[in-house]
C-alpha cells in the first residue's frame, strides 16, 4: 500500500503533531543542501554527520525520513559547464551517505535556469482559496514576471543569455547518469526524476527535456538500471497525457515508479492552474487503482496546496495540507478495500 508522507524540514512542532494524528507515515526531507563555504567536509549538508543528524531529528518527531528531495547545485551539470565534475562528486557523496543511513530515494530534477515556473501565485478558486498558475501568453511581461513556485522572480536575462539545445541536454543528462547510477546502485539508493513544471519546451528559448511521456521512457532507457527511475508528479503528468492511469501502469510495470507527488490541475501545459485535490482534471481513484494494481508500495506526498483562510492561522497549522492528507488517505483506504 502507498505510504503517505509530508514534505517538511526536520523541525518538530504543532504541524508534525497534527500530521501524526492524521496518520502520516513518513517524511520527505526538506533539508538544505546548499554548500557552506566555510564548513569542513564533515560539516557540509550532504555529509554523513549532517544527514545522520537530520535523520535522527525526523525519527525523534515520529515521522521517519524516507525521501530526500533537496538538491545540491546542479546548473553546471545541466549546462555541461566547467566544474560539473565537482558538482557530480558532491551528488555521489550524498548518495553514498544516504545509502549508509538507509535513506532509499533521492528526488532530483532537470530544469536548467528557469526551474519551476508560475505567472501567478494568487488565482481565486473554490471558496476564494488561492492557487498558483501558469499562462504562456503572460511571458515575458512586466505585469506577469516569471516566478518560481515560491514566488521568487527568476533571472529572465540569464535565461535569454543561455545557449543550449535539446540534444545537448540529453548528452549532459547521459554524462551525469553514467557517473551517478553506479554509485546509486552500490548505495542501494533509487533516483527519481521530477518532471519539468510546466511540462512545456522550450520556454524563453531554454529546452526542457523532461516534459513528455516519451521523453521519460527515453530517460529510463538512457542508462538502464533499477536505480534509474521517475518521480511521477501527477500535476505535471496529467498535462502530458489523456490517460494518466495508463501511464502509471506503463511505468509501474517496468518498476520505474520510485516516488510520487499527488496533486491536480485544470487546463493545458501552456495555460493551467492548480486545484484542490478533489477539484482537478484527474480521476484520482483510477490513479490509485493503477498504483495498487502494479504493486507500488512506496512513498507519495500531497503537493502544492491552495492557500486557505485570510490570515497566517491556516498556514501555521497547515490546514490545506491537513485537508489533502485526509482526502488522499480516505481515497487510498477506499481503493485498497475494493475486491479486484
Amino acid at each position: 500500500m502507498l505510504k503517505i508522507a509530508i514534505a517538511t524540514p526536520p523541525q518538530n512542532g504543532q504541524q508534525w503533531t497534527l500530521m501524526r494524528q492524521c496518520g502520516v507515515e513518513c517524511a520527505v526531507g526538506g533539508i538544505s543542501l546548499h554548500p557552506q563555504s566555510d564548513a569542513e567536509p564533515d560539516a557540509q549538508p550532504w555529509s554523513y554527520a549532517s544527514l545522520a543528524k537530520a535523520k535522527a531529528a525526523y525519527a525523534s518527531g515520529g515521522i521517519p525520513l524516507a525521501v530526500i528531495e533537496s538538491r545540491p547545485p546542479m546548473e553546471k551539470i545541466k549546462l555541461g559547464l566547467s566544474g560539473r565534475d565537482e558538482e557530480i562528486d558532491v551528488i555521489c557523496q550524498l548518495l553514498r551517505n544516504m545509502g549508509k543511513l538507509d535513506i532509499p530515494v533521492w528526488c532530483y530534477a532537470w530544469m536548467p535556469i528557469l526551474g519551476v515556473i508560475r505567472t501567478s501565485m494568487s488565482i481565486p478558486t473554490r471558496g476564494e482559496a488561492l492557487v498558483s498558475g501558469f499562462d504562456l501568453a503572460g511571458l515575458p511581461s512586466s505585469e506577469r514576471p516569471i516566478r518560481n513556485i515560491d514566488g521568487v522572480p527568476l533571472a529572465e536575462q540569464a535565461a535569454r543569455d543561455v545557449k543550449t539545445t535539446e540534444a545537448e541536454q540529453w548528452e549532459n543528462l547521459k554524462y551525469f547518469l553514467e557517473r551517478v547510477i553506479p554509485v546509486a546502485e552500490e548505495a542501494h539508493v533509487k533516483l527519481a526524476m521530477h518532471p519539468d513544471d510546466p511540462p512545456l519546451s522550450p520556454i524563453n528559448g531554454i529546452p526542457r527535456i523532461m516534459s513528455s511521456v516519451g521523453n521519460y521512457q527515453k530517460l529510463v532507457e538512457l542508462v538502464p538500471s533499477p536505480a534509474n527511475g521517475i518521480c511521477l508528479c501527477q500535476g505535471n503528468f496529467t498535462l502530458m497525457t489523456d490517460d494518466l492511469p495508463g501511464v502509471i501502469r506503463h511505468f509501474g510495470e517496468q518498476k520505474k515508479l520510485h516516488f510520487l507527488h499527488i496533486r491536480d490541475v485544470q487546463g493545458t501545459p501552456d495555460n493551467f492552474q492548480e486545484t484542490f485535490h478533489d477539484d482537478g482534471k484527474s480521476d484520482l481513484a483510477a490513479c490509485f487503482r493503477a498504483y495498487r494494481d502494479v504493486g507500488y508500495d512506496d512513498v507519495f506526498r500531497p503537493d502544492h496546496y491552495p492557500k486557505m483562510g485570510d490570515d497566517s492561522f491556516a498556514d501555521e497549522l497547515g490546514i490545506a495540507r491537513l485537508f489533502a492528507v485526509g482526502y488522499l488517505k480516505g481515497l487510498r483506504e477506499a481503493v485498497y478495500s475494493e475486491t479486484h
